[in-house]
């Protein structure tokens, strides 16, 4: 299951890069960054093989296209509004390092996969939609992945990513929870800094 997480999350670096689409459908922003964006990685034959620049274009891409103030209180929950503002800004700091280097590993394993798009399905509040897609892998088994997408200031955002019905986000809030239950709030930022420091120097 973690190889696929790894493989779908390539996916999703591919599919957000930071140019902003207003005014357009979820779906429209989406496939129309996947394909543009996909062209750009078969052309650059040096993405995958340069850690640097792998890194690089994830930071670039992810970190423009996610709420990662909404991603932060639904991973952290309740523990969200116990936190001081220090702790919440450096939670965020810190996590949103964590991601970058995620899919920036995952960048790295994509192979050629190829996205399929399903219709758009109950669009009742038009500024919080869901896009539901088919992630062909060849030689493996379609996987199932769903985004959840908001509207901030006219432009689309991501908040969760629902792959298999597994959100990682509820992923994290368990984690996390644990981590808060044993050594508090400083104690799980703690944590996420030294493994962000620990794939820095693997990075190198």
């Amino acid at each position: 299951m973690k190889r696929l997480i790894n493989i779908v999350l390539a996916l999703v670096l591919v599919m957000f890069s930071s140019i902003t689409f207003a005014n357009v459908s979820a779906d429209v922003f989406v496939k129309s960054i996947a394909d543009d964006v996909i062209i750009i990685l078969k052309k650059d034959k040096d993405i995958q093989g340069d850690p640097e620049k792998v890194y690089a274009l994830a930071e670039d891409k992810i970190v423009p296209n996610f709420n990662f103030d909404r991603v932060s209180r639904l991973v952290l929950g309740k523990n969200y509004t116990k936190a001081s503002k220090e702790q919440q800004e450096a939670f965020q700091r810190e996590f949103r390092t964590l991601l970058i280097h995620t899919y920036a590993s995952a960048l790295s394993k994509y192979r050629n996969q190829t996205i399929e798009y399903k219709p758009l399905r109950d669009i009742s509040d038009p500024s919080q939609v869901v896009v539901k897609t088919v992630i062909l892998q060849p030689g493996g088994q379609p996987l199932g992945v769903d985004y959840s997408l908001e509207l901030v200031a006219d432009n689309w955002k991501v908040y969760d990513i629902v792959i298999e019905g597994v959100s990682l986000v509820t992923n994290y809030r368990g984690q996390f929870s644990t981590e808060i239950r044993q050594g508090g709030m400083d104690g799980l930022i703690q944590r996420i800094s030294e493994k962000n420091k620990s794939n820095h120097v693997a990075k190198k």
